[in-house]
C-alpha cells in the first residue's frame, strides 16, 4: 500500500477503534513489572508525568481525553493567553508516562492482571451519598374559583361565526368611514 494511503487510514479517516488503540501510552517501570504489560491506553482519573515537551517532569491527573487529537489534558498545566485567560494544553498521549491508574473500571483492571473480564464479578459503584435538608412546607394559598355551567361559559365566548360577523361588519364600516 501507498504510503500516502496508509497515513490517510492511520490518522485523518481512522475509525472510533483506531483511534482509541492510538490513545496508549507506556506504564512507568513500576507499573511494568506488577501488570507485564508495556503500555495501557489513558483514561480520565489516570496520573501521568510527562516527559517530552515544554512542560517535561510535570505530573498529574489526567482531566480530559481527546480522540480527535490523540492528546489529553493534564489538570495543572494551563497557558495563559495574551487577554489573561488560561487554557488547557493538549499533550500527546506518546509524550506522557502513566504512574498511577484509574481502576474504577473493573473490565480495563481484569485486562490487565491477565484475567477474562467477562468471568470477573462485576464490583457495584460506591453509592454517592446526598444530603437533602428538610424544608419546612410552605403554607397553602386558597384560590377560589367559580365553578360555571356550561350555558355560562358559552355565553362568555363568541364562537368562530360570532367573531367572523363581527370583522366583517367592522371591515364594512371602515369602507363606508373612507367614503
Amino acid at each position: 500500500m501507498k504510503p500516502t494511503k496508509m497515513r490517510n487510514n492511520q490518522i485523518y479517516r481512522a475509525s472510533y477503534q483506531t483511534r482509541s488503540k492510538q490513545l496508549g501510552s507506556p506504564l512507568s517501570k513500576e507499573l511494568r513489572k506488577k501488570y507485564g504489560k508495556r503500555s495501557v491506553r489513558v483514561i480520565v482519573g489516570d496520573t501521568v508525568k510527562v516527559f517530552r515537551g515544554e512542560y517535561k517532569e510535570v505530573d498529574g491527573k489526567v482531566a480530559r481525553v481527546s480522540t480527535q487529537d490523540n492528546s489529553i489534558t493534564i489538570e495543572g498545566i494551563k497557558k495563559e493567553k495574551g487577554k489573561g485567560d488560561k487554557v488547557d494544553i493538549l499533550i500527546h498521549t506518546s509524550n506522557v508516562v502513566v504512574t498511577s491508574l484509574n481502576t474504577d473500571d473493573s473490565w480495563r483492571m481484569a485486562k490487565l492482571e491477565g484475567k477474562d473480564p467477562k468471568t470477573v464479578p462485576k464490583t457495584p459503584k460506591p453509592e454517592k451519598k446526598i444530603e437533602v435538608e428538610q424544608k419546612t412546607p410552605k403554607p397553602e394559598k386558597k384560590i377560589e374559583v367559580e365553578q360555571k355551567t356550561p350555558k355560562e361559559k358559552s355565553e362568555e365566548k363568541p364562537t368562530k361565526k360570532e367573531v367572523k360577523k363581527e370583522f366583517k361588519e367592522e371591515k364594512k364600516e371602515t369602507k363606508e368611514d373612507q367614503k
